[in-house]
C-alpha cells in the first residue's frame, strides 16, 4: 500500500497530483521519444484509466521521498487510480456539483504558486510552451474531477468519531513494534521590535521617488529606473514588472491604484506597509492587471538600530532577573502580532505551537539549535512577514527527543491516529460495497496484482 493515506486525498496529496500533472506536460513536450505506448488498462463506471497515467504517476511518486511504494509499485498506483475513479463515478451518480467559479479559483491559486516559484507568468509559459489560459484548459476537467472525488470522500468519513474508550482500545491493541514514534519538536516564543523610521527618512524616500516619477514623465524608462533603484529585488530584475495579479494578492492600497490606472499611466506616490511606490499600468485582462512598480523603503538610521537592540537587551535582562516573565514582556513590549499569544510562535503548517526542526526558518533554527530549554537569546536580526527589518529575542520553551508515544503524554496524538484508522476502515467498507455495484473492466496485465480490495474477484466473476 502507498503509505501516504492511500484513501484520503488531502490538500497536500491533491497538490502533489497537480505537480505531477504540470510535470507530465513538460515530460510529454520534452521527451516525446520516451512516451509509453498507450492503451486503456481499466474502466470504472464510465471512466477510463490509461497505461500512461499509471506509468507517469508511478515515476512521480518514486520521486517523492515522503511516499513509500512497496514491492509492486505499478499495482499500488493502479489500485489507487481505481479508487479515485470509483469516487468520481459515485460523484456522477449522486449529482455532486462544483461551480465553475470554484474550479477557476483553485486553478488560479495553484498556478499562482508555480508563477511565484518560477519567477513570472512569462517564464512559466515559456517553460511549458503554453499560455496560462492553455494550461488552465488542460487542467480544468482534471481539477473538477479531483474536487468532485474529494467531496464524495469527505462525505464518506464526515461523521466518523472516536470515543476515549476506542482510543484506549486502539493503542492497547498495537503490537510493540507498531507503537507510533512521537518526533522531536521544539516550541519557541519571541519578542520583536521594529526600529522606527524617522520623519526625515520618510521625506527622503518620498523625494527620491518623486524625482524618479518626474524623470519617467519626461521620457526616461520606467523599467531602467526600477532595475537600478527599486527596493523590491524580485521585480526589480524584471524592470519592476509584477506580472498579472488578481484582486486580493497585494496590499489593498496597491490594488486600489493598480486597477484604477489607465494603460501607460504612472501613478502618484502612495504608501503601503512595504514602503512608498509609484506604479505604471501595462495591461488589464478582466479582473487581472499587469503593472510595474518602483518601491522605495525609507532607510532606518544606525542610531535607531542601536536603540532597538539596546531596548531588547534591557528586556532580556529583566526576564533573566525574573522581574517579568517572557510572556508578560511579550505582551507589553513586542511589536509582532504574536504578542497576543504571549509571544508564542504558531506553526502555520499544523496550527500548533510545535515545530519539527526542519520546519523552523533556518535563521531562527540557527539561534535555537544552540540554546538550552528556558534560555533567552541575544537580539538577532529578522524580517517580519510584512517585510520590515526588525530584531527579536527568542525563548526556547521546549525541546523533545523522539520517543514512543504513550497515552498519558500523547493522548491527542494517538487519538488522531485512531481516528484516521477508523476513517480508513470506513472507506475500505465503502470501497468493498461500491465494487459490487460498479461496472469494472481490468486489463489482464494486472491479474497478478495482490490488491487490498476485491477488484479482480468482482471483475472476473462478472466476466464468467
Amino acid at each position: 500500500m502507498i503509505t501516504h493515506n492511500t484513501y484520503y486525498m488531502s490538500d497536500t496529496k491533491q497538490f502533489l497530483l497537480f505537480l505531477f500533472l504540470l510535470w507530465l506536460i513538460s515530460f510529454n513536450l520534452k521527451s516525446q521519444d520516451r512516451v509509453v505506448a498507450d492503451q486503456i488498462v481499466a474502466v470504472v463506471g464510465n471512466s477510463i484509466i490509461l497505461k500512461s497515467d499509471i506509468h507517469h504517476q508511478k515515476i512521480q511518486y518514486q520521486a517523492q521521498p515522503e511516499i513509500e511504494l512497496g514491492d509492486s509499485p505499478e499495482c499500488e498506483v493502479f489500485e489507487e487510480a481505481l479508487y479515485q475513479k470509483l469516487l468520481y463515478n459515485q460523484a456522477i451518480i449522486d449529482s455532486v456539483e462544483i461551480s465553475d467559479e470554484q474550479v477557476e479559483m483553485i486553478l488560479d491559486r495553484r498556478l499562482r504558486f508555480f508563477i511565484h516559484q518560477i519567477g513570472s507568468r512569462e517564464k512559466l509559459e515559456e517553460y511549458y510552451g503554453k499560455t496560462i489560459e492553455e494550461l488552465k484548459d488542460d487542467f480544468r476537467d482534471i481539477v473538477r474531477e479531483q474536487e468532485l472525488s474529494q467531496k464524495v470522500e469527505s462525505n464518506i468519513t464526515r461523521n466518523v468519531r472516536v470515543t476515549p474508550s476506542e482510543v484506549n482500545e486502539f493503542f492497547n491493541s498495537l503490537p510493540k513494534n507498531e507503537i507510533p514514534i512521537v518526533e522531536s519538536y521544539i516550541e519557541i516564543s519571541q519578542i520583536v521590535k521594529v526600529p522606527p523610521v524617522s520623519e526625515e527618512e520618510i521625506a527622503n524616500a518620498r523625494n527620491r521617488l518623486n524625482r524618479f516619477r518626474e524623470r519617467i514623465l519626461d521620457g526616461d524608462s520606467f523599467s531602467t529606473l526600477a532595475i537600478m533603484y527599486s527596493d523590491d529585488p524580485g521585480s526589480a530584475r524584471r524592470g519592476g514588472e509584477l506580472g498579472f495579479i488578481n484582486r486580493g494578492e497585494f496590499y489593498r492600497e496597491f490594488e486600489a491604484v493598480a486597477f484604477n490606472l489607465q494603460p501607460g499611466e504612472v501613478s502618484e506616490i502612495f504608501e503601503t506597509k512595504a514602503g512608498f511606490h509609484i506604479v505604471e499600468k501595462i495591461e488589464r485582462r478582466g479582473e487581472q492587471v499587469n503593472v510595474r512598480h518602483i518601491l522605495i523603503r525609507p532607510e532606518i538610521s544606525a542610531e535607531e538600530v542601536n536603540k532597538t537592540k539596546n531596548k531588547l537587551d534591557s528586556i532580556r535582562r529583566i526576564i533573566q532577573r525574573n522581574e517579568m516573565s517572557f510572556a508578560e514582556a511579550a505582551r507589553e513590549f513586542s511589536d509582532h502580532p504574536s504578542k497576543a499569544n504571549n509571544g508564542i510562535i504558531i506553526n502555520q503548517r499544523n496550527n500548533t505551537t510545535r515545530f519539527k526542526p526542519e520546519e523552523v526558518d533556518p535563521n531562527l533554527f540557527f539561534i535555537v539549535d544552540r540554546m538550552k530549554v528556558g534560555e533567552v537569546s541575544r537580539p538577532a536580526e529578522m524580517m517580519t512577514e510584512d517585510g520590515d527589518y526588525a530584531f527579536r529575542i527568542v525563548h526556547l520553551r521546549n525541546r523533545t527527543q523522539p520517543k514512543e508515544a504513550n497515552l498519558t503524554e500523547n493522548y491527542d496524538f494517538i487519538k488522531q491516529i485512531a481516528l484516521e484508522n477508523k476513517r480508513r476502515e470506513k472507506v475500505n467498507d465503502w470501497i468493498e460495497d461500491k465494487i459490487q455495484d460498479t461496472y469494472l473492466h481490468i486489463n489482464e496485465n494486472f491479474y497478478d496484482c495482490h490488491f487490498s480490495h476485491n477488484w479482480l474477484k468482482k471483475y472476473l466473476e462478472d466476466e464468467l
